[in-house]
């Protein structure tokens, strides 16, 4: 009997998680989905009460402790699921894998499984952790939400209109709460009380009274995203077919993963160009003009979707399950590398200026300066 695709965007259903736990089970519940769905909410609810067990049930007074646990309980079977379909383990998630969602054998998904299963996965634990200690976790929370908002939206636009679009059952429609949940937990963390620094007014007012030309560090990010816009628009222009010859040139000789079939790579692109390039010029008004205190959050959100992001699209250039026609060529991996890498880096820069030294974009209200709230 086939299985039923069935939502796995960054996370595999919970009803092929149990086939991670044993060869021969995974061959009984392929032959019973009812038997599948049961066995995985009967493993969910089992984890779930051995952590209510030793919490005492405190931690449950926040809400995302349970979206934390239960992603991360699914980040596992994503790093099954990868490093089943690189070949390192075998006979877990096969039968899911191929009659379930086929879009996660691609480069593409083995990333984005990779990803969730490792960088994502450590942050669940991470804000576990802060939740259990009551501390602040909403800086990792913004990153997290970034970085998960990004996945998603590639990922299923992608299965939309890339070459398994002809695949998907209407259950493909049961990814929607993967869209949902975090755009709820993106209401929440931004409405928790940040943890503003303890600087007296008058340091706040030196700092904001700089020019541009007096902060090096300020004018460096400034050329940095200067020049990662220009490569954005210009990579934007490539996937939208551009017939100017540099255009052409790059996506032949430097980036043919850009004209894979599977179009994770050219929706990727245009979100860069319509979404994370006007980002990139808001990010270099906030940096000229003091008081942008929406700057830090929103620095950190956009980190972890370029982190994200240009992970699952280097690894998947450079990926034996990419077609060859469409991996980048061997001569020109180290500028393909160095560009990428570059790209991601500065969103990195950005976020960590505006947490290490916050005082120029903190609010120039008096009232809001010199205090610390938790």
């Amino acid at each position: 009997m086939q299985l039923p695709a069935v939502p796995g965007v960054l996370a595999p259903s919970l009803l092929a998680i149990p086939v991670a736990f044993g060869i021969n089970g995974a061959t009984a519940l392929a032959d019973s989905p009812l038997a599948l769905m049961l066995t995985g909410v009967l493993v969910l609810i089992g984890l779930c009460s051995i952590i209510i067990f030793l919490s005492g049930g405190n931690h449950f007074q926040d809400p995302f402790f349970c979206v934390f646990v239960v992603f991360s309980f699914t980040s596992i079977a994503d790093l099954i699921i990868a490093l089943e379909e690189d070949g390192f383990i075998s006979g877990f998630m096969e039968i899911y894998v191929r009659e379930g969602e086929p879009y996660l054998r691609t480069a593409h998904g083995i990333m984005i499984c990779y990803w969730d299963g490792i960088v994502h996965y450590g942050l669940y634990l991470a804000m576990i952790a802060a939740i259990g200690q009551r501390k602040s976790y909403r800086n990792l929370g913004l990153f997290w939400l970034g970085s998960l908002m990004m996945s998603i939206v590639v990922f299923l636009l992608g299965n939309l209109i890339g070459k398994y679009s002809s695949e998907l059952s209407p259950s493909f429609l049961l990814n929607l709460p993967y869209i949902l949940i975090p755009g709820w937990a993106g209401l929440r963390l931004f409405q928790q009380p940040r943890v503003l620094p303890n600087l007296s007014p008058d340091k706040v007012a030196e700092e904001q009274r700089k020019h541009l030309y007096q902060r090096p560090q300020d004018v460096g990010l400034v050329l940095v995203l200067l020049l990662t816009a220009a490569f954005t628009f210009f990579r934007g222009m490539v996937v939208l077919d551009c017939p100017a010859d540099s255009c052409f040139n790059y996506i032949y000789q430097h980036e043919p993963y850009l004209r894979d079939p599977v179009a994770y790579p050219k929706v990727q692109m245009l979100i860069y160009m319509f979404y994370v390039l006007p980002f990139f010029f808001l990010c270099i008004y906030g940096l000229v003009l003091p008081g942008c205190s929406w700057l830090p959050d929103w620095s950190l959100v956009f980190a972890g979707a370029v982190a994200q992001a240009q992970f699952s699209h280097l690894g998947s250039s450079l990926h034996s399950r990419t077609p060859f026609p469409y991996q980048t060529p061997e001569d020109v991996w180290w500028s393909f590398l160095l560009t990428n890498v570059l790209y991601a880096l500065g969103p990195q820069l950005l976020a960590l200026r505006c947490l290490r030294c916050p005082a120029f974009f903190l609010p120039t209200t008096p009232a809001s300066l010199g205090k610390k709230r938790q």
